[in-house]
């Protein structure tokens, strides 16, 4: 459990990349390319320059001439037939990722007695097909607000695998979810609560709701994407006694039906030891509502944000391991508080659609510039990408880490010290801070960053009124359109000056 302003295992950062540190340029000629520099150099023997499996998709591979390919797709000729940037997304992959987690979280709690529900993650990114794919692979589809809600209700997932949240729901959000006939609204306020039950009461349904609760651990990433501290704008706290105070003003409007609880620690995890934590102080408050009122919450959502590796060297969560020792704890505690064992819920949010996506860029300006380091001067070349901080703000919002490499074909073996940076009008328009890219980088290469599925378009901006970049699934070779490329006439269509 990472605490903000700490360093985790491995170095990692806040944001959950790589501490980004200034060394001279003396790693010689061998250093793998796409590797940070503030990463050991442990690609293993027979990786292809960089294509960390925990990094890239699995459908990724480089061809004998250099240039990547996924899912049978020649980036090269992806970017010919829909520009770059774009984000290039392997279906197969997601569809893998989602499985994996499905299946593992399923067997891990059905040795406890009990089930449990995966919810994709719609504020990671959604679309219609994404979310279809979702629903086929038995997750349900957690939304953010009535946008992504539309989204998943136009995919045709049943308003009864949805879940709706927000910490700032508008009565009409709250109106469409009750007509679509959610599965679960997230209430995140004690006002909250009767702002729902008096929806519900003008409808004439009974809302199923949980209530999201504050448990006071603080674990993940950049102190921005922790939601399970006392001060921030999240849930009821547990500590302060309104989490409490909430399930029983929940219990007292009989329009509303109490389904149970729901927390979230926050995004980036990397160590099962944080979830572990806020399901005892979950369950612990579960046995307390009991106790008090004879009331058994009949399921918990252990919430998600498990960690994706976004540098080669580093290790993601394993969602056969988290598993087993969520439903090893689950189990104890229940036993523990004689209580039975709730059915259980999970969000794993980027894990599922990060690692399946990377963005093609083209090179324009390569720029080298000599800067004064700890340890003397040492060159860094500064590589210009058509796309930048409108595409993926993650670096420019909380330093995030990534890593690069050249994708249009074989390069050079030695390697330059670089910075990915866009085109955006913004000294902090970084898309890689430190990566080691083939020295013989040049315009007109086309360049991939992977992991970047996950709040990539879904942060995405029209920042200097650039168009947002298309997003595409490849599957067998075959190339489609999931989410087109905005263009000029789509910004202007909104100016009625």
């Amino acid at each position: 459990m990472t605490r903000a302003g700490q360093t985790g295992p491995a170095g990692t950062d806040v944001a959950g990349g790589t501490v980004g540190t200034d060394v001279p340029d003396a790693a010689g000629p061998h250093v793998t390319e796409g590797v940070s520099v503030s990463v050991p150099d442990g690609v293993a023997p027979g990786q292809a320059a960089g294509l960390d499996p925990q990094v890239w998709s699995s459908g990724v591979t480089r061809g004998p001439d250099g240039a990547l390919r996924v899912a049978g797709a020649d980036v090269r000729d992806i970017a010919r037939e829909h520009g770059t940037p774009a984000y290039v997304l392997d279906e197969a992959d997601f569809r893998r990722r989602a499985r994996t987690y499905r299946e593992a979280f399923t067997r891990a709690f059905a040795t406890i007695g009990t089930g449990v529900d995966v919810y994709y993650a719609g504020k990671a990114f959604l679309s219609v097909a994404v979310a279809r794919w979702a629903h086929e692979e038995g997750l349900r589809v957690d939304t953010a607000t009535g946008g992504e809600l539309a989204v998943a209700l136009r995919a045709g997932v049943p308003g009864a695998d949805i879940g709706l949240h927000g910490n700032n729901k508008s009565d009409a959000e709250i109106a469409r979810a009750l007509d679509a006939g959610v599965g679960r609204l997230i209430v995140d306020s004690l006002a909250e609560v009767d702002r729902v039950a008096d929806a519900a009461a003008r409808t004439g349904r009974r809302a199923p709701v949980m209530v999201r609760v504050t448990t006071g651990i603080h674990a993940g990433g950049h102190e921005y994407i922790s939601t399970a501290h006392e001060d921030q704008k999240f849930g009821l706290s547990v500590a302060g006694g309104q989490a409490l105070e909430a399930l029983h003003a929940v219990l007292a409007r009989p329009e509303l039906e109490l389904l149970g609880l729901h927390s979230h620690i926050g995004s980036q995890i990397l160590d099962a030891a944080g979830f572990e934590e806020a399901a005892r102080t979950l369950l612990r408050l579960r046995a307390d509502l009991h106790e008090g009122t004879g009331y058994l919450l009949g399921e918990v959502d252990l919430g998600g944000g498990y960690g994706v590796a976004y540098l080669p060297g580093e290790t993601p969560v394993d969602p056969v391991e988290v598993a087993g020792r969520l439903a090893a704890t689950v189990g104890a505690v229940c036993t523990e508080l004689g209580t039975p064992v709730p059915r259980i819920s999970i969000e794993p949010g980027r894990a599922i659609v990060g690692p399946t996506t990377f963005t093609l860029y083209t090179v324009g300006t390569v720029k080298p510039v000599t800067v004064e380091g700890d340890d003397g001067a040492f060159t860094r070349t500064y590589v210009s990408v058509d796309g930048g901080m409108s595409d993926n703000l993650r670096p420019a919002l909380y330093g995030a880490q990534y890593t690069a490499t050249v994708a249009s074909r074989a390069a050079a073996t030695d390697t330059a010290r670089s910075r990915v940076v866009g085109k955006h009008c913004e000294s902090g328009d970084i898309v890689v801070h430190d990566v080691r890219l083939a020295a013989d980088v040049r315009p007109g290469d086309l360049l991939a960053v992977p992991v970047t599925g996950a709040y990539g378009r879904s942060m995405a901006s029209n920042y200097n009124h650039v168009p947002r970049p298309p997003v595409l699934a490849v599957t067998d070779g075959v190339v489609r359109v999931l989410v087109r490329r905005e263009t000029e006439d789509d910004l202007l269509a909104l100016d009625l000056g």
